[in-house]
């Protein structure tokens, strides 16, 4: 145990004990939750604010220290101006190289201590030196690790102890008090330390918690998509499949060539159903939205839905309005089943965020795609807490974004919520599917 506290002691305040370590500036994210009001150029000058506090300290205690007493001659001063150097040097180098701070306070208190026994009347009284010895030992804590407050505290008062034993033939004085006081203040500020330390951790920790969870929910939100676009893709190429193997009899005497031909297109096609199937088994969702057919067979839903959907979720106690504007048309299959999918999204959003409210969904039939907007008012009532919160807003932007379209989500005046989409359809038909 004694081998194992030396190393550790060894390692924290003699290796490296003057290596450069630069206290970084306040983080500007934090003073802008902290300070909102103050700008951004003054919030950038505000993050250095602790050095400028350190160096105001150290200019004051240069100040204080150099101060000329009745004897102002230059020798006498210039011994003030050199002790006062030494100790107000410390508090300014823990800016840069905190562990060195505490060995050069150290010597500046031995210096001090050494005048004041045997050079009086060339020194001061060395008790405002280990003043700013404790307040240097206070500082490297905060700046570094608790456990270094037990070290420098065991260092300081043990050499301490050692020069009083000799120079005062076995007399501490008033060491005793003075390391009691001193072994308080090292422990409050490694309690600080400690503190901060662990809310640092705290706070890191929950921003990988909801970096992983965003990771986890987008990748569900993806299968679920791949999920549905089977159906939409094993439909289309179903049709192809039934096709190639019924073109050959319509056509009397077709050519060998021919028949072969779409032979090989309903291999391909019956292959490809198979790869659909087996990608199916892999990312079909074991936990299917609120509002999803319980089916698996059944088929995907489209605008030509919605009515239904709106009912379900007036039932639900939510009041819903449905505008449609322009000519009603069939849209491809993957565009229609992500309208669909986005109104559904919100309009539970709706229930689950903004009971008693009242709804409107407007469905636009434009040039090149559709528009849809969804609002709910404010809610009327307090709504119950939710732990899927957010998760389908990155469903419905996932949605979007794999279409190419564009999306606005956002709070409205009135207190509600309001989601705008529009989906891109350059092949829409005014005629139905084939």
């Amino acid at each position: 145990m004694a081998h194992g506290a030396l190393h550790t002691l060894r390692q924290d305040l003699c290796v490296d004990a003057f290596a450069f370590r630069p206290m970084p500036p306040l983080d500007d994210a934090k003073l802008a939750r902290r300070l909102p009001w103050l700008p951004g150029r003054a919030r950038r000058w505000a993050s250095w604010l602790p050095h400028c506090a350190v160096a105001l300290l150290a200019v004051i205690i240069f100040l204080g220290s150099a101060a000329p007493g009745y004897d102002t001659s230059p020798v006498r001063g210039a011994i003030d101006v050199a002790l006062a150097l030494a100790v107000a040097v410390p508090p300014l180098l823990v800016l840069f190289r905190p562990v060195g701070a505490f060995w050069l306070s150290l010597g500046a208190v031995a210096v001090w201590w050494i005048g004041d026994r045997f050079l009086s009347p060339y020194a001061s009284v060395w008790g405002g030196a280990f003043a700013v010895h404790l307040v240097v030992m206070t500082l490297v804590v905060l700046r570094t690790r608790p456990r270094l407050a037990v070290e420098m505290w065991v260092i300081t008062f043990g050499a301490g102890t050692l020069l009083s034993l000799v120079a005062r033939g076995g007399a501490l004085g008033d060491m005793p008090p003075v390391a009691f006081f001193s072994g308080v203040v090292l422990v409050s500020a490694a309690a600080v330390r400690a503190w901060r330390e662990e809310r640092r951790q705290v706070v890191e920790t929950q921003s990988v918690t909801a970096e992983e969870r965003s990771r986890r929910t987008l990748l569900e939100e993806r299968a679920l998509i791949a999920r549905e676009l089977h159906d939409v893709v094993a439909h289309h190429m179903s049709v192809i499949a039934i096709q190639a193997e019924a073109a050959p009899y319509r056509v009397a005497d077709p050519p060998p060539e021919l028949a072969k031909s779409f032979a090989t297109i309903r291999e391909n096609a019956v292959a490809a159903l198979t790869e659909l199937r087996r990608i199916l088994g892999v990312v079909r969702s074991e936990d299917p939205d609120a509002f999803a057919e319980r089916d698996p067979e059944a088929p995907q839903p489209t605008l030509a839905s919605l009515d239904s959907l709106l009912e379900s979720v007036r039932g639900a106690g939510l009041t819903v309005e449905a505008v449609i504007t322009g000519a009603a048309r069939t849209l491809p299959q993957g565009v229609e089943l992500s309208a669909y999918r986005i109104v559904q999204e919100a309009l539970s959003n709706a229930l689950r965020h903004s009971p008693g409210a009242e709804a409107r969904v407007e469905v636009s039939y434009v040039l090149g795609g559709i528009g849809l907007r969804i609002v709910n008012g404010a809610p009327s009532r307090l709504a119950k807490p939710s732990p899927g919160a957010g998760h389908g807003l990155l469903g419905m932007r996932e949605r979007v974004q794999m279409l190419g379209g564009e999306m606005t989500a956002e709070p409205t005046q009135e207190g509600g919520f309001e989601v705008a989409a529009f989906l891109p359809a350059a092949n829409a038909t005014g005629g139905g599917a084939a």
